[in-house]
């Protein structure tokens, strides 16, 4: 079934409407769609590259925007399913408290999740259900989101065709090492 959505989404990227569709691929991604834009948008780069930066444009602004449902799904699913389920179990305690750590570190979880592999909609959910700070939860999503579509953007625009394997191959893991080494450095710089 994901080959087939995967599948779908890859062939919207030369239809007349593929920019709406972009838009709705980033949106839904972001909170509830398992196909990430890159699908769409790297094509649609590919055959259009002073495109690039537009395209980069609407996937932010639209992925950003699908955070925000995401982000309202887990604060309104949360106080009517979630508690009782936390309740049920006896754990509503320890709940309150992975909220106070996320909520410490929750603009880097975003961050990170913004810009790797990790599917965003779980960080997006998980800051509404914790109760995240919405101006930290929106200026997060923008700078990772941001960071991640146009530099694919560029990379594609600067390399073309060359650059599709590296994206679709490496990129994800390029950018998780990233991540891993500053989180390590701000970790070694508050704790050594």
């Amino acid at each position: 079934m994901l080959r087939r959505l995967y599948d779908l989404t890859l062939s919207l990227a030369g239809h007349r409407h593929a920019m709406p569709a972009l838009a709705t691929v980033s949106f839904a991604e972001s909170s509830v769609f398992p196909v990430p834009p890159d699908a769409l948008m790297i094509p649609m780069i590919l055959a259009r590259p002073r495109r690039a930066w537009a395209i980069a444009l609407v996937c932010t602004l639209a992925s950003v925007a699908g955070a925000l449902l995401g982000y309202f799904i887990g604060w309104a699913l949360f106080e009517s399913v979630g508690q009782w389920v936390l309740d049920l179990y006896g754990k509503a305690d320890e709940f309150d408290a992975f909220a106070e750590r996320y909520n410490e570190w929750g603009a880097w979880a975003v961050l990170v999740a913004g810009v790797t592999p990790f599917p965003f909609k779980v960080i997006t959910i998980a800051s509404g259900v914790t109760g995240l700070s919405l101006p930290i939860f929106i200026v997060s999503s923008i700078l990772a989101r941001a960071a991640r579509f146009f530099l694919v953007a560029a990379v594609l625009r600067v390399f073309g065709d060359s650059a599709r394997d590296f994206i679709e191959r490496r990129l994800g893991l390029m950018f998780t090492l990233f991540c891993v080494a500053l989180i390590g450095g701000f970790y070694v710089i508050k704790y050594v």
